[in-house]
């Protein structure tokens, strides 16, 4: 990972990596990532939700770099955040977020890949695709992104003009594994969005989760339509 970030804050001030340059960084075989355990699920049992201490639940550990499917794309995460659902996942309220994954599990023989004893934690990124998987054509190696949070199968036809009304919508990070609070993380290639070129790699990281849910509430056609 160590080259990997050396490689994309070296072009900085000559552009970003080419695709040949992206697609021949070596990926590594782990990477360090903010995890929840599926055996701490019960450790604040009892206490009241202010008493709750994230730092007593949030690890930081080297894990496997997923398996790379269809219409999918690894991303060299270089800033995340923290958002409402990220201090739920780590209060396990409320419920535990292994509950989730267990659901999304049984979708698919790919989904299961989401089931494991821990959870990569984190619905925002700014950073760079490393690989994108077969049938993704508008991304390549060595594009700057911004990943949205939510993952959508869009096998339904009741999604098709409304992503939140698909019956498999889920939000990444939170209901699926993979997410951003990591060195790398695994995207679904349409939540990727261009990373504004004026924004630092912090500032691009920070607002995704958190405006998209506030806009659609209040400004969206499917919200309240406020001007």
């Amino acid at each position: 990972m160590h080259a990997i970030r050396e490689a994309i804050l070296a072009s900085g001030e000559r552009g970003p990596l080419t695709p040949r340059e992206a697609a021949h960084l070596p990926l590594p075989e782990s990477y360090r990532a903010a995890v929840l355990r599926r055996e701490d699920t019960e450790m604040f049992a009892g206490m009241p939700s202010a008493e709750k201490d994230p730092r007593k639940s949030v690890h930081i550990q080297d894990v496997p770099v997923p398996e790379l499917g269809p219409g999918e794309a690894l991303v060299a995460v270089m800033a995340s955040s923290v958002n409402y659902n990220t201090v739920w996942s780590s209060i396990f309220e409320p419920l535990p977020t292994f509950a989730f994954l267990e659901r999304y599990g049984r979708l698919s023989e790919l989904s299961k890949r989401h089931d494991l004893p821990y959870h990569i934690i984190g619905s925002d990124l700014a950073g760079v695709v490393l690989r994108t998987g077969a049938g993704v054509n508008s991304w390549k190696p060595g594009d700057e992104v911004v990943a949205h949070c939510l993952s959508v199968e869009l096998e339904s036809s009741d999604g098709h003009n409304d992503t939140m009304l698909d019956p498999e919508q889920r939000i990444w990070g939170f209901e699926t594994n993979f997410g951003g609070l990591a060195e790398i993380a695994l995207v679904k290639s349409n939540q990727l969005m261009p990373k504004p070129d004026h924004l630092s790699w912090e500032e691009a990281a920070s607002p995704g989760l958190v405006n998209s849910t506030a806009y659609r509430q209040l400004v969206s056609r499917n919200g309240a339509g406020m001007k």
